[in-house]
């Protein structure tokens, strides 16, 4: 099914019978060149300064059956073109050592593009340019806004609409196709152009791949068999909600009776500060030495055996850094395990008023030991799961064991990590009983992440970096193969005057019932934020909300069972049922939960109605049971626990979803 045309100076290349590459000498296909960048790190933000000493057109070209030479005087590029299941695979051999490379991808003007890894800034990645990068992705990450003023100003933390935990070079287009090159380099991809998209790398890549499909859901199917699928999610996420809580074993304790006594459903107690505390000017941190701190959560063991009776998982956080001088970073440093500096001296990272170790992850010695320490210090104790936080962390000019350049393994770092957790979970015998979440990925984490999670949003309404930003992130990350994700309930980020208020979590609380699983957070200063434990109002609204999550599990058992065969994920974009429906591909702040059901959280303050688009079908309003045919825009009202969420009349789990309409009915409410 690869096709090739040429004539003159003109070059086609087709796949199933899709132009994929379209190559004159006027508009080549392919150039190479050199540069040198300048990279500036400042905890996690990377200022990135690429100066291009040149960039040459290779204009020539010479086919022999599917290899394919383009060539400029002494300069050349050899591809090679195969089919692998029916996608397109392209190889790439430079002849020279170049440091930079760019390509063209056919496009048309009308085309639209989603993915690139996680993007909370927009959906349709058409007419701007993507840096690749793995990073902090910012506070505020809008130039136009205060937020980003000061967090730029204070501690050079602002970001940008592109700045992303997770970036990934492959993507899904309106052409029907998913793409993928196969390279952990920097790289940028440019979707402003008209005819084409350039993708430019630090490197030549080893290859890329190709593959089109009639839909969507098949798009989804063929990506995740080539990603591959993450474990199954354990099921007593599905039982309520996870209490992001701490300070110590007798206080989330009471934490959970307090909620239990207020009718809310809990799973799970998510007791970040495990290992201890650690004030900063930034607000309370942990004592990053993964042991468990015996004071804070004594007989840990049997209080968690106790928990287990009550359908209440234990969960924790750990990440790839040691806390300078502490146990695990001294048995580390004795046993050579950690990344090193430029003099050969264990590299010191600093995370903001305290140093860190990094485990070197690409020293097979030192993997297996960071392993272990998941397995004994957490999983040994019977804890369910973790954050996994921190993969986009590391420095360019640390000295790695497997010796690649820092700068190539940059972005390889969070999936290498992920891999770490999973082999954990998988050689203990764990996996879909045991999981974890990761804010940052790769290619790879679609299998290695079990879970995903939004990073840390501001505690505010802002487009690009409070509540509405993990629609989008959730619906990119989705569309490349990653079906579960979820975010902070509230938020975390309080800084520059930006405050939790008592709204902002109720409206992300009803929001994420329709996520793959609901789980709170303190955020970074707990003290000077609103916290559920603070309102008997929030401790009945998440009574109700959680009730709904609890009616709903058999459909989402179903949406992880789609999952796990073929790849869909939890959040969806409209389009992904609805291809004829034009107006779904320029929608990121609704999506579909599932086939069947229609959400559009309320992501600014004080409001009472919202507008919702409906694509054809026949629609049944899940709080009034109110029936709408589809295919245009309604409004609907939107008190505080009543999201604008529909539900399809012709659905299998209408009997579930009737259930919870009657249930709000028999209350005697009214929108």
């Amino acid at each position: 099914m690869i096709k090739i045309e040429q004539k003159d100076h003109n070059l086609k290349i087709y796949h199933n019978d899709q132009l994929v590459i379209h190559h004159t000498d006027t508009n080549p296909a392919f150039y190479l060149g050199s540069g040198t960048a300048h990279i500036e790190n400042y905890r996690g933000n990377y200022e990135i300064d690429d100066y291009i000493e040149s960039r040459i057109p290779l204009i020539d070209f010479q086919c022999q059956d599917y290899e394919i030479t383009f060539s400029y005087y002494m300069l050349s590029l050899s591809i090679s073109l195969s089919e692998v299941d029916d996608r397109l695979i392209v190889d790439f051999k430079s002849n020279q050592p170049v440091n930079r490379f760019w390509m063209r991808i056919y496009a048309t003007p009308e085309e639209k593009v989603y993915g690139c890894g996680e993007q909370a800034s927009y959906f349709n990645l058409r007419n701007r340019d993507y840096p690749l990068w793995t990073s902090e992705p910012g506070v505020g990450r809008d130039k136009h806004s205060l937020t980003t003023y000061y967090a730029n100003l204070f501690d050079k933390a602002g970001g940008d609409y592109y700045t992303t935990y997770y970036p990934e070079p492959t993507f899904v287009s309106t052409r029907r196709y998913w793409l993928h090159v196969d390279s952990n380099a920097y790289a940028i991809f440019d979707f402003k152009h008209s005819d084409y998209h350039e993708l430019f790398f630090w490197e030549v890549p080893k290859s890329m791949v190709i593959s089109f499909k009639q839909d969507y859901k098949d798009i989804l199917k063929d990506l995740t068999s080539y990603t591959k699928r993450p474990p199954r999610l354990p099921e007593f996420l599905h039982d309520g909600i996870i209490l992001g809580v701490q300070g110590g074993l007798e206080k989330v304790l009471g934490y959970l009776k307090q909620a239990e006594s207020h009718g809310v459903k809990v799973s799970g107690l998510w007791c970040q500060d495990w290992a201890g505390h650690n004030y900063t000017s930034f607000g309370k941190r942990l004592y990053w030495n993964w042991r468990l701190d015996e004071k804070l959560y004594p007989d840990l063991k049997n209080v968690i055996k106790e928990l287990d009776k009550k359908n209440v998982a234990f969960l924790t956080y750990i990440c790839p850094f040691l806390l300078k001088n502490e146990t695990l970073f001294n048995e580390a440093k004795d046993n050579h395990y950690l990344a090193l500096n430029q003099d050969g001296d264990s590299y010191i990272l600093d995370f903001g008023e305290f140093d860190c170790g990094i485990v070197d992850l690409t020293n097979p010695k030192a993997f297996n030991w960071y392993k272990n320490v998941i397995k004994h210090n957490i999983i040994d104790l019977g804890i369910k799961g973790w954050m996994a936080d921190f993969g986009e962390y590391l420095p360019v000019d640390c000295v790695l064991h497997n010796g690649v350049d820092a700068k190539l393994m940059h972005n390889a770092w969070p999936v290498l990590w992920a891999k770490c957790n999973y082999e954990a979970v998988e050689e203990t015998q764990n996996l879909g009983k045991v999981f974890y979440f990761m804010r940052a990925g790769g290619h790879g984490s679609q299998h290695y992440s079990t879970s995903m999670w939004a990073g840390d949003q501001s505690v505010n309404w802002e487009t690009h970096d409070g509540i509405a930003s993990v629609i989008p992130s959730a619906l990119s990350t989705g569309i490349i193969g990653n079906p579960f994700t979820h975010s902070d309930i509230g938020g975390y980020t309080s800084l520059h005057g930006n405050i939790r208020t008592k709204e902002l979590f109720e409206r992300w609380l009803e929001m994420n019932v329709f996520s793959s699983y609901m789980r709170t957070h303190e955020g970074n200063r707990p003290s000077t934020n609103f916290q559920f434990y603070q309102d008997d109002s929030t401790l009945n609204l998440m009574a109700r909300m959680t009730s709904i999550k609890v009616a709903l599990k058999p459909y989402m058992l179903h949406l992880v069972d789609e999952a796990m065969e073929y790849g869909y994920p939890v959040q969806r974009p409209i389009f992904m049922h609805y291809p004829e429906d034009s107006t779904a591909y320029n929608l990121q702040y609704e999506f579909l939960f599932g086939a069947d059901v229609m959400v559009k959280p309320v992501v600014h303050s004080e409001q009472s109605t919202q507008e919702v688009y409906l694509p054809e079908d026949d629609w049944i309003h899940l709080w009034t049971g109110t029936h709408y045919q589809g295919e245009q825009r309604v409004n609907v009202g939107c008190p505080i626990g009543y999201p604008p969420v529909f539900y399809r009349k012709n659905s299998k789990f209408r009997e579930l979803f009737d259930n919870i309409t009657k249930e709000y009915h028999n209350k005697g409410g009214s929108l």
